[in-house]
């Protein structure tokens, strides 16, 4: 039902607290549940209509208003008031976000209140409106059918985590230099994988108290139906967990391949340190402004001095073949147990 900008409540929704009070005294006839969606557009018509014809308290109407705050329940003599997370549906790894559902759940209607889009609302409307069957079943059937799809939602970005963090593995180890681009994925990555779990572990407190019989208004038949969302929550929970550890040695094979690269860098460098000293100490000895070197005036002393210098650069690197500072090495024969 749209709202208008009056602070008056609406016909409409006059209409529905008239239908409720009448169900409350048993004078109406028997009905399904109402499913009420108040979109969250204008703040003054939407306080009426939670104050005045639902009569629900000031604070949990205070709440709606605000879009910060973690799931909760909070239970009434006459009505439950929930708070959820579900998914955007432009949400990635990269950017995980979350939107805030707030909802009352009664004996014979759930109320939602929400300040954007939520897909799974608008597939529950398309369902109640092909299959009444859920409207049977009572308003806590058709609670369940909201929350069940807002976790279902949650699978497909589990999934896309899973193919973010295996491509980001394969550009960790096919990295060739330091690059801060691959740094950044991988903590904004951890910043989303932290998010996901603080959500979905305050939700498992939720619905773990709805699965238990904790929740008055969700008969016994239900509790089944409910324990089903929260194995599926705890999955969401543990993948969450399980992602944080793999970012977490994905940071740390970062820095060690970053490492790695340095050391071969420095390894290279003290090589070419370590065969310049001797030549460098030749080309000096032999500088040295004598006239009494003995070599100095030999026709061959040029050559020969260079042919030395050869052979010790090749022999130094000969040597450091030799023990596996450079290359492979020698290939060494196992010894297999006989």
């Amino acid at each position: 039902m749209e709202t208008s900008r009056s602070t008056r409540v609406p016909e409409g929704w006059r209409r529905v607290g008239e239908r409720l009070d009448r169900r409350r005294r048993g004078t109406g006839r028997r009905a399904g549940p109402i499913l009420a969606n108040v979109p969250g557009s204008v703040v003054a018509t939407d306080d009426r209509v939670l104050l005045d014809v639902f009569h629900f308290h000031p604070l949990t109407v205070e709440d709606c208003r605000e879009n910060r705050h973690y799931p909760k329940i909070e239970e009434f003599p006459d009505y439950l008031y929930f708070i959820v997370h579900g998914v955007t549906a432009n949400t990635s790894p990269d950017r995980f976000n979350t939107i805030e559902l707030d909802g009352f759940l009664g004996p014979n209607y759930v109320i939602t209140y929400h300040h954007e889009m939520f897909r799974s609302i608008n597939n529950v409307k398309k369902l109640l409106a092909t299959s009444p069957v859920v409207c049977q079943r009572g308003a806590s059937a058709l609670l369940h059918q909201i929350l069940d799809q807002i976790v279902d939602f949650y699978s497909p970005v589990l999934d896309d985590f899973d193919e973010r963090i295996d491509q980001l593995e394969d550009n960790i180890f096919s990295l060739k230099q330091p690059n801060n681009a691959i740094l950044e994925d991988i903590m904004e990555l951890k910043r989303s994988v932290l998010r996901l779990r603080r959500i979905s572990a305050k939700q498992m407190d939720i619905f773990y108290r709805m699965s238990r019989g904790e929740v008055h208004l969700i008969p016994q038949s239900m509790l089944p139906f409910y324990r089903d969302i929260y194995d599926h929550l705890i999955r969401v929970t543990d993948l969450a967990e399980n992602y944080r550890d793999l970012i977490s040695g994905a940071l740390e094979a970062y820095l060690s391949v970053v490492s790695n690269r340095m050391n071969e860098i420095m390894k290279v460098l003290t090589i070419f340190s370590a065969i310049m000293l001797p030549l460098t100490f030749i080309a000096g000895l032999y500088g040295m402004n004598f006239d009494n070197l003995p070599e100095l005036h030999w026709a061959y002393s040029y050559f020969v001095v260079l042919g030395l210098m050869l052979i010790v650069a090749v022999g130094m690197l000969y040597m450091f073949w030799r023990k596996g500072w450079i290359g492979a090495g020698p290939r060494k024969k196992l010894e297999r147990p006989t």
